[in-house]
């Protein structure tokens, strides 16, 4: 059980940590360029590659986990890690309701976002039938 709950707050941390750094690099450099929807839309491939490879790592940095069962335990605590300091972010730092905050999200780039938490939440399954 440990090891679930250290796989989970690391693979969040990984991909949190990466998402932070590509957010601020975003909104500095290619938001001005590109507009806030393609340059959410041009950091989904990042992210999704940053998901795939931190997946990989936790699976075999904790081998432990590596079933069916508690690698998706994993990658849905990891999710609901992520979501909810999304939140927390959104609602105190920002200053927004929660409705707010949702209706502040581009359809287009939020939808894809919306996908790609459920990639996240998932992808340590699927490393995990690919995994050596």
């Amino acid at each position: 059980m440990t090891a679930m709950i250290r796989a989970s707050f690391l693979y969040f941390a990984l991909v949190m940590g990466a998402g932070f750094l590509l957010g601020s690099v975003r909104v500095l450099f290619v938001v001005p360029h590109l507009g806030e929807r393609w340059a959410e839309l041009a950091e989904m491939p990042i992210m999704a590659m940053v998901i795939v490879v931190a997946a990989g790592y936790i699976l075999r940095r904790y081998p432990e986990v590596q079933t069916r069962g508690r690698v998706l335990v994993v990658g849905f605590t990891a999710l609901a890690l992520s979501v909810s300091a999304e939140l927390v972010l959104a609602v105190v730092l920002q200053s927004q309701s929660l409705a707010e905050y949702l209706a502040s999200r581009d359809k287009i780039s939020g939808s894809v976002y919306l996908v790609m938490l459920v990639v996240f939440a998932l992808m340590p399954r699927l490393r995990l039938a690919h995994h050596p």
